[in-house]
């Protein structure tokens, strides 16, 4: 058994990417997921250790010498840190040469070939779910006989068959993810703006059978074949969490899509119920009002649920599957109820122009969930959206992040240009929070509350800090293009 290290690397500071992140990033306000897909193989690996390096704030260094008391490291990478994370490998190797190292998630399973060219410290990659691989590596099993992997044979790339997604069965069977949090993390290092802290976050199922283009982890790691872990299986975890950690504020089931099927969130609810918790998950669109009710009188708080834009159009575009009337619906049922919406939006997706982002704030604002959030679109390898983007030429090459790690546009349209889409983000959330019932709604929160009083303190100059450098950059960029000339 090789003593095993599972990786969610240092890179930016306060970066919120990898084994966390369905959307890598470091967020106008400090944000940090929980490690989940990390965990499971570290269940299954006895002397094994889940280091989450950003927000343990373990800087790069610390973590080198962690990594010299192990023999295998499993780094979850993703697109935008992928480049930090191999010079990581490269002082890894240096300080300990017979390390093995194996990259995972989305940005090495999409271009395994490329990413095993990118560095000779990389002994081997996964492709796709990653629990079994990497368990079989520390158990001595040689490379060849592993499915999933790629990995450097006589100066070539071999790929091996891949490996079956797990079904139910054997999601059960797989370690709680909450033990793990319980051995090796702080809960307390966890915040989300619009989650209670602290919270505990794990997932009730992999995969999401929606068609969306531009969504990352259906289309990759998690895959869009839906598979759940039976209900039983799932209150039993969240009762275990609840004595583990009597600290918890609520619970968030962070899938790809919770709400897919009614019955089995029905099914859900009545389990949950009697644990009396508190929980919020994400959610799809779709839920009628017996389901949200339910739900709401399971314990349920809040619902992240992804409208991306108000023109009908772009929503076809991107196959999302719900329409602005069904989002309509939805958000009023659950206000019925009691449930409060984080929305998201989505700012360049494929016919987007400046009347189709004010489309979708006049959306957004008609809707007035409690928050929202905000993204510049990222055309990730191994997307639909990816390949429309770049047959027609919309990719423009440049970095799609800053030396922050904070998100930049990096694809141009004919009639949206790359600072109009940055500026549209800030204006969208001026025009959005700087309501005054909004602003209040914010306020009243932390009026009798000392620790929220703190952290909306601190979150307001964080988002006010990255507002000013999203100005500054869309003046920068709009100086330095070349002016016309008084003939043209």
């Amino acid at each position: 058994m090789m003593k095993t290290l599972l990786l969610n690397p240092p890179s930016f500071e306060n970066f919120d990417g990898g084994a966390g992140s369905r959307w890598p990033a470091t967020r106008e306000i400090v944000s940090f997921w929980y490690p989940v897909w990390l965990t499971y193989p570290a269940g299954m690996l006895p002397g094994s250790r889940v280091l989450d390096a950003p927000p343990s704030k373990t800087t790069p260094a610390e973590t080198i010498k962690i990594a010299q008391e192990y023999d295998f490291v499993v780094l979850f990478t993703s697109t935008i840190g992928f480049t930090s994370d191999l010079g990581l490998a490269r002082r890894m190797k240096e300080a300990k040469p017979d390390l093995k190292i194996a990259f995972v998630g989305p940005h090495v399973q999409v271009q395994p070939a490329e990413s095993l060219m990118a560095s000779n410290d990389i002994d081997f990659i996964v492709q796709g779910e990653f629990d079994y691989a990497v368990v079989d590596f520390a158990r001595g099993k040689p490379l060849r006989d592993i499915l999933g992997i790629s990995y450097r044979q006589n100066g070539k790339i071999v790929s091996n068959p891949p490996r079956a997604p797990l079904e139910t069965a054997e999601l059960d069977r797989l370690p709680f993810a909450t033990d793990v949090y319980k051995r090796d993390l702080v809960i307390e290092n966890y915040s989300v703006p619009f989650l209670k802290h602290p919270f505990v976050a794990f997932y009730t199922s992999r995969g999401c059978p929606a068609q969306c283009t531009f969504c990352l982890w259906p289309q990759t790691l998690s895959g869009r074949t839906w598979r759940v872990r039976s209900t039983e299986n799932v209150a039993r975890e969240v009762a275990q969490a609840l004595e583990l950690f009597p600290q918890a504020k609520e619970f968030f089931f962070d899938d790809d899509s919770f709400n897919i099927r009614k019955d089995r969130v029905l099914d859900l609810c009545s389990k949950l119920k009697p644990l009396k918790c508190q929980w919020s998950c994400t959610a799809r669109a779709q839920s009628d009002y017996e389901t949200l009710k339910a739900m709401a009188d399971a314990g349920a708080r809040l619902l992240i649920v992804g409208f991306e834009s108000g023109d009908p159009q772009i929503l076809k575009n991107i196959k999302k599957g719900i329409t602005v009337e069904t989002a309509r619906a939805f958000v009023k049922n659950c206000k019925k109820v009691g449930l409060e919406v984080h929305g998201d939006f989505i700012i360049g997706l494929p016919g987007e122009t400046k009347e189709t982002i004010q489309r979708t704030v006049d959306f957004a604002k008609e809707l007035d969930c409690e928050t929202i959030q905000v993204s510049i679109a990222h055309a990730y390898s191994g997307t639909d959206f990816y390949d429309f983007t770049a047959q027609n030429n919309f990719l423009t090459g440049d970095a799609a992040a800053d030396s922050q790690g904070h998100q930049l546009p990096h694809m141009e349209y004919a009639d949206l240009t790359r600072e109009e889409m940055m500026a549209a983000v800030n204006r969208f959330y001026d025009t959005y929070y700087f309501r005054p019932k909004v602003a209040w709604r914010i306020i009243k929160k932390a009026l009798w509350d000392s620790h929220e009083r703190k952290r909306l303190y601190e979150e307001t100059v964080s988002f006010f800090r990255l507002r000013a450098e999203r100005w500054r950059w869309v003046k920068n960029n709009i100086d330095k293009k070349p002016k016309p000339s008084a003939k043209a």
